[in-house]
């Protein structure tokens, strides 16, 4: 009965460590995106980071990683240009902001540059 017990008890200190481990690893992959729209002001290729002023007047800077997404700027993060105005969708890091998709503002649609697909191979 005591060896029951034991075993009882072992798989449950099991099944708790393990949920823990989990919320552990998933925590910041459950961490919301965040968006900002601006314009570009400054980009320092050597450090991978770019700069942007908001509308607010606020200047904010975003590293940029190889799972960054750039959408509609040919070249990704080498098309970035000052006064380019942009969306950035970024998470908080404890090194700063990781910009996880930037697209150039007015992400397309209607009045987005007459509905052309912009897709690879179209200049």
């Amino acid at each position: 009965m005591a060896k029951r017990k034991s075993i009882s008890a072992l798989l449950a200190t099991t099944v708790i460590a393990g949920a823990m481990m989990f919320g552990a690893i998933a925590a910041p992959a459950q961490a919301a995106l965040k968006h900002v729209d601006g314009t570009v002001v400054s980009k320092d290729a050597g450090a991978r980071t770019f700069r942007i002023s908001t509308q607010g007047g606020n200047r904010v800077r975003f590293t940029v990683n190889s799972h960054t997404v750039f959408e509609r700027i040919a070249g990704g993060f080498g098309g970035l240009h000052k006064g380019m105005r942009i969306q950035v969708d970024y998470l908080g890091t404890s090194t700063g902001l990781l910009a996880k998709k930037v697209e150039p503002q007015g992400g397309g649609g209607a009045g987005g540059g007459g509905g052309a697909d912009d897709g690879p191979g179209h200049t």
